[in-house]
């Protein structure tokens, strides 16, 4: 796939857009530390939310979309579509309180939560791991995969790969650096309009191809095929099915799926306590009800609207580019994109690309530099105290944060180069990240957490899977019960082996969160939450479950023209639509009464 004038006139002008929006936060960025990490805790409810969401989604993740819907229809899906109980109880029982706590990342809730010297090992470890080992190998993942895209489907040999990854990269920590926080959020919103217009302009490309003949031609090939393709829901079996396409579960795979993925596993793009970017967006919002609204807007785009066009395109590729022995028919996405985009827009699909990546790497640049700035520069090396001058003291820790963002852009690279696939570190690195989601979420709820509860649930995993090494029989879902099961008994039994975090630690933390949950005698210094607030709570979160599967059914059906069956999903998405509003209403008012006490009481 060639590019011409039209395409390198295209590509021209995303650059230009996207270094005018860093020009335009430039100044602000550099005020103090919380403006260039945190945008001053003034970014607008739907720019975090879509920032949030451009983030999300992988560069790779077109073909996963397409390797689930051909091996196991639309239903396959639900690998994913699962994840969105925990986005939802995040939205209603985390995203406030992240921004109440009032503190500039993720890492820094350790010392507000936690006491002792295995907090400040705890915090240490977590700047470093996140912020510069795991960013790193995220930044060389991601671009291994760009680099398979410019090779494979633009024709782009390897010694000018190289050349467009260090451009998109200059790009990025151009974004990262000048703008901050802010420019790289409404960069986000800026990528994912284009990434999303581009999954649509393909999609229905595809679909007028004569090989498919529109939505009824997809429809007729792939029932002549198997009707499970078109199948929105798994089928359950009391034992494991691979004769049928559509997406059949087990029961303990369904369990799994259900009632412990969403709480026990850890991914970049998914904490099932909020951290990491997430935290970050979410505390950047004005207020609390704004980080509420972030968190939602989020959560329905990503699961109800964003993954249809990409559905699409997967189904067609069982018709245009049938399964052969020893493919990835992942791949097959970028083979339609190849092939059916239309004329002049190949360089729309590339900075569609090139838009994902810069996105995620301005991300994973400017977070991963404000942990190893703010919990390990600013907290141990260069302390505050240091400093007479408050605005010296601000602009020093700023460039120091646009310093470690260029070091970390260029340590990514140079690792990049080292590697062809960093897949087998990847999927480790996954897999020892499902036990400690429990923790995360109970360090809100319950006073007995510790740190030595965060770092047992941490360190189990990594030996529970390399154990498992020695059973490849063991497989999901059996393996996640074990490491998920293993690491929540050694947790719990380390919490009450070791002493409890300090009183004065806890009473703290409760004054500034007023949380909900079981804190003994620290609730006194708590808001005391009526049942009709914890209720309201309860029913945000299934009710914004049920309205936002409904609003991605709604979808799916008026796209295939069950229009039936799509009215009755509407209907579904408006009956809990306002069930939702009315529960939301009772928390905005007990938070409100809860802001009224803290300022009765002083914090």
């Amino acid at each position: 796939m060639s590019l011409g004038f039209k395409d390198w006139l295209v590509i021209s002008l995303f650059v230009l857009i996207i270094l005018l929006i860093c020009l335009r936060f430039r100044k602000s960025s550099s005020r103090s530390i919380g403006d260039f990490f945190l945008s001053g805790r003034n970014l607008p409810w739907y720019v975090a939310g879509f920032s949030m969401l451009a983030t999300t989604f992988a560069i790779n993740g077109p073909a996963l979309i397409t390797e689930y819907v051909n091996r196991k229809g639309i239903s396959g899906n639900w690998i994913w579509w699962s994840m969105l109980i925990g986005g939802t109880f995040f939205t209603f029982f985390l995203a406030n309180l992240w921004r109440r706590a009032g503190i500039l990342t993720e890492v820094e809730f350790v010392e507000l939560r936690y006491s002792g010297k295995a907090a400040r090992f705890l915090r240490v470890f977590k700047s470093l791991y996140f912020g510069l080992f795991l960013n790193i190998i995220i930044i060389a993942w991601i671009s291994i995969a760009m680099k398979n895209i410019l090779k494979i489907f633009f024709n782009i040999p390897g010694s000018q790969q190289y050349i467009y990854l260090i451009i998109a990269m200059i790009i990025a920590v151009t974004c990262s650096v000048l703008a901050g926080l802010k420019g790289i959020a409404y960069i986000n919103l800026f990528q994912f309009i284009i990434t999303f217009a581009g999954s649509v302009i393909l999609s229905v490309a595809v679909l007028s191809s004569y090989k498919i003949s529109g939505i009824t031609g997809l429809k007729v090939q792939l029932n002549e095929l198997s009707a499970d393709y078109l199948n929105f829901f798994p089928k359950v079996y009391s034992s494991a099915r691979t004769s049928v396409p559509t997406f059949s579960v087990t029961i303990s795979t369904l369990l799994a799926f259900v009632g412990i993925q969403w709480w026990a596993s850890w991914s970049p793009a998914y904490d099932p306590g909020g951290g990491g970017s997430m935290a970050q967006r979410i505390m950047s919002v004005k207020t609390e009800k704004e980080s509420i609204m972030a968190a939602l807007i989020c959560q329905v785009i990503n699961y109800a609207v964003r993954p249809w066009p990409w559905i699409i395109i997967g189904l067609s590729t069982i018709i245009l580019f049938p399964r052969t022995p020893g493919t990835e028919q992942g791949l097959a996405c970028y083979k339609a994109m190849n092939e059916y985009m239309p004329y002049g827009l190949t360089g729309f699909l590339l900075i569609s690309f090139l838009g994902i990546y810069i996105s995620i790497l301005s991300v994973q640049l400017n977070t991963g530099a404000s942990f190893l700035i703010n919990d390990l520069y600013k907290r141990f090396i260069a302390r505050e105290e240091k400093f007479k001058n408050p605005e010296k003291k601000e602009k020093h820790y700023v460039l120091a944060g646009r310093l470690i963002t260029i070091m970390l852009m260029c340590i990514s690279l140079y690792v990049t180069t080292f590697f062809e696939s960093v897949t087998g570190i990847w999927e480790f690195l996954l897999a020892c990240f499902s036990g400690p989601g429990l923790v995360l979420i109970l360090r809100w709820f319950w006073w007995r957490i510790n740190a030595w509860s965060e770092i047992t649930a941490t360190i189990v995993p990594f030996i529970l899977v390399y154990i498992l090494n020695f059973f490849p029989e063991i497989t999901f879902p059996d393996s996640l019960f074990i490491i998920a099961g293993g690491a929540t008994v050694a947790w719990i039994l380390v919490t009450f082996l070791t002493p409890p975090v300090n009183d004065k630690v806890l009473t703290g933390f409760c004054r500034r969160i007023r949380p909900i949950g079981f804190w003994g005698k620290f609730s006194k210094f708590s808001k005391k939450y009526t049942p009709q607030y914890v209720l309201a709570l309860f029913m945000s979160w299934i009710s914004s479950i049920i309205m936002i599967y409904s609003l991605l059914f709604f979808a799916g059906k008026l796209i295939f023209k069950d229009y039936i069956s799509a009215s009755g999903w509407l209907l579904a998405a408006i009956i809990y639509f306002a069930f939702l509003r009315g529960a939301m209403k009772v928390i905005d008012k007990g938070n409100n009464i809860i802001h009224r006490y803290k300022q009765t009481i002083g914090d």
